[in-house]
């Protein structure tokens, strides 16, 4: 088990004493992609990044994600990139989850470790540098940005989860709380990516019904998370993608905190042609 404050994937193969059976799900609803599934055989490699594999876990599919894509990379001492992003209309999301680099974001460095959160928007001028002596790991979630005429893009920002304060659910005794990287009513952004925590034995106490789609990588502790009309088992590691209203709750049975990163698409228009 990892030891660290979030878990992050290693890589490697099972031995070939070790049964077939696990917890992968894929289905018109939703799919869990368990942290076993994320070894050295399914890794990807991307133009124009040095020393660098990725575990590619949603991208837009006919029956899977529509609005997103869902990286998580890895960056060997010495890697990263100086042409990161190839298409001008992405905007992105970096958590990292593992080791420490260096952003280079529209000319300002920013060092980033355990924790450290960047958004970046589209055309923005980027690079990672790994100097660390270690590999570097970290979330990238991409999405086309959605311009509305009158409207001002969102500016680039990088904070650290540390400094962003923890907003709980009305009624829960702090039990629920989300930490907000971007103010829900800043109509700039279309897409949040956030960090939601449950204290052990917390609960979320409905089936959520709602438009936003989801992903979920969840990065400390274990619960069951109701999926459409199915009950299943999550711990650090594992990823669930939600597709937009597909029912949802979970229970957070601890014994420590229940934590994930949550993607959703929010503030626009629902397109009238597919």
């Amino acid at each position: 088990m990892n030891n660290k404050r979030y878990y992050a994937p290693s890589g490697g193969h099972p031995p070939q004493t070790e049964l077939l059976t696990g917890r992968a799900v894929f289905t018109e609803a939703y799919a869990v992609i368990p942290k076993d599934t994320m070894r050295d055989i399914v890794t990807s490699f991307l133009p124009f990044w040095d020393k660098t594999r990725l575990w590619v876990i949603a991208r837009p599919l006919s029956g899977f994600a529509e609005t997103f894509s869902h990286y998580i990379m890895e960056v060997a001492d010495g890697g990263g990139s100086t042409l990161p992003e190839t298409d001008p209309t992405a905007q992105g999301v970096l958590f990292v989850v593992e080791g420490a680099f260096d952003l280079t974001l529209n000319g300002e460095k920013h060092p980033m470790r355990e924790g450290s959160y960047a958004y970046i928007p589209m055309g923005s001028d980027w690079a990672v540098s790994n100097t660390s002596g270690a590999h570097a790991k970290f979330h990238w979630v991409r999405k086309a940005y959605v311009a509305v005429e009158g409207i001002d893009h969102p500016n680039a920002f990088v904070t650290h989860e540390d400094d962003v304060p923890l907003s709980t659910m009305p009624g829960t005794d702090g039990k629920w709380a989300t930490q907000r990287f971007a103010s829900p009513d800043d109509i700039r952004h279309d897409m949040h990516v956030n960090i939601v925590t449950f204290e052990p034995g917390a609960v979320i106490p409905f089936a959520e019904t709602h438009v936003m789609e989801h992903g979920l990588y969840v990065l400390e502790g274990k619960a069951v998370y109701r999926l459409n009309q199915d009950w299943v088992e999550v711990e650090a590691g594992d990823y669930m993608w939600l597709r937009a209203f597909c029912p949802q709750a979970c229970y957070a049975g601890g014994p420590g905190r229940f934590r994930y990163l949550l993607y959703k698409d929010v503030n626009r228009h629902m397109p009238l042609k597919l």
